[in-house]
């Protein structure tokens, strides 16, 4: 990406494009045509069924968890490896991200990646052991992972000017996403038979639907509009390292202070996604309506990932959301301890509150870097480093879990984690750049 920004739009606080007013410059050789309508209406699509298709593979397995613990023989430990296989892979894999888009497009990455998705939620419920469905959840996840990191990218590719508009489009696809697997997954296994391999198999359909919209970009190496295309002579590499040195993104404390915030609301995710059902039938509620109750959870994210994106554009300083967001989570982890069943549903109400801490970082990613090439840092950045920091948790709650013979150390742990997650989020949402502090 470019440095000149009298050719490359800036972000604003809102995260939407800004060019200098002035009379508009005619195109220059070697810059690249605004791309056609229909293509910007097919990538948003794609975006839109991209996102469906990040997270039922997690959730999707959180309303079953006991049906496949007990298929595969899982020990409640076992059961922790299980749930915290996501944010392991999301971090090995999400670094992968940004060199394959730069050698094969990011188009054609995410494709690649829903292809992933496809084949492994097909074959993982039939594999027969645990070895295997980890195996298989991996391949699924993978795809994920580079989706996960992509996503915030082709917004900025495509739509410059409508960074929070389309951030918050896809995080609520993909919150739409997540509370569909989590509602419909065991009524969907009950009406084919109650074959939780079925029930788990079905979301490939989703997964193979979202393949066809990022055929077209499979082939794609345009840069974005309106930027200069790429120089491969030696001159022009040169002329790029010496205008453009190295962003030393692990010198900022505003992406440390990101990562870590990733990191801590993930953890809430992922135990959330992968331990919710079981903590709400443990304490006498039914399956289907444990399931209900993560959907509402996740289907709090539909609105408020619109909104608060839009919200936290307008602001100089995002750190009071973090700190509303984080004193839901603690309000629903205290409702979860003390009655469980009783108030059910606020809990779960409010726990999907505190987890739209995820468009909100995914927000400040695009705001805290002044370019294009910053955002590609920072988000694989922020996102593999805070889904290595979240690999813990989720096995630590099912030890602890298993080990206690209750919830009550589990949830303490998740209350506390709340913690460090507001002081994070504070540091993240500083009006600052990691320009500025790199």
């Amino acid at each position: 990406m470019p440095d000149d920004e009298t050719q490359t739009p800036t972000l604003n606080r809102g995260g939407a494009a800004h060019t200098p007013a002035g009379p508009r410059a005619p195109r220059l050789p070697g810059v690249a045509e605004a791309p056609a309508p229909w293509l910007l209406r097919l990538i948003a699509v794609g975006l839109v069924l991209a996102a469906l298709n990040l997270r039922p593979a997690i959730t999707s397995l959180g309303a079953l968890l006991e049906e496949v613990r007990d298929g595969l023989h899982m020990s409640g430990s076992v059961a922790g490896v299980l749930t915290s296989v996501p944010p392991l892979c999301f971090a090995v894999f999400g670094v992968m991200a940004p060199r394959l888009a730069r050698r094969f497009g990011a188009g054609a990455v995410v494709c690649a990646g829903m292809v992933a998705i496809a084949a492994g939620l097909v074959i993982r419920p039939y594999i027969g052991s645990t070895a295997g469905f980890l195996a298989a959840s991996a391949l699924a996840l993978m795809g994920i992972a580079v989706s996960n990191i992509l996503m915030p990218v082709i917004v900025k590719r495509w739509f410059p000017d409508r960074v929070g508009t389309m951030t918050g489009l896809y995080s609520m696809a993909l919150a739409l996403g997540t509370a569909l697997a989590a509602a419909v997954t065991v009524p969907l296994t009950s009406a084919m038979g109650g074959s939780w391999q079925s029930g788990l198999a079905v979301w490939a359909g989703l997964a193979a639907l979202a393949v066809l919209p990022w055929i077209v970009l499979v082939r794609d190496r345009t840069p974005a509009p309106g930027t200069p295309a790429p120089d491969r002579s030696a001159s022009g590499q040169a002329s790029r390292s010496a205008d453009a040195p190295a962003l030393r993104i692990t010198r900022s404390r505003t992406a440390w202070g990101l990562a870590c915030f990733f990191g801590l609301q993930a953890t809430a995710a992922y135990i959330t996604m992968g331990w919710m059902p079981q903590i709400f039938r443990d304490a006498g509620v039914s399956a289907g309506t444990a399931g209900v109750l993560l959907a509402v959870t996740m289907a709090m994210g539909v609105p408020l990932a619109f909104v608060i994106p839009r919200v936290a554009g307008r602001l100089k300083q995002q750190g009071p959301i973090v700190v509303v967001l984080g004193l839901c989570g603690l309000i629903g982890y205290g409702g979860l301890y003390l009655a469980p069943a009783a108030g059910a549903w606020v809990w779960a109400v409010l726990l999907g509150v505190a987890n739209c801490a995820f468009p909100l970082a995914l927000t400040m990613i695009g705001m805290r870097s002044r370019t294009g090439a910053g955002v590609v840092r920072l988000s694989a950045f922020a996102q593999s480093t805070g889904y290595l920091l979240s690999i813990p948790g989720p096995l630590l709650v099912g030890v602890l879990y298993q080990h206690s013979g209750g919830w009550g150390l589990p949830i303490a742990l998740m209350a506390g984690l709340m913690i460090p997650q507001m002081v994070a989020g504070v540091l993240a949402g500083r009006d600052r750049t990691i320009e500025d502090e790199c």
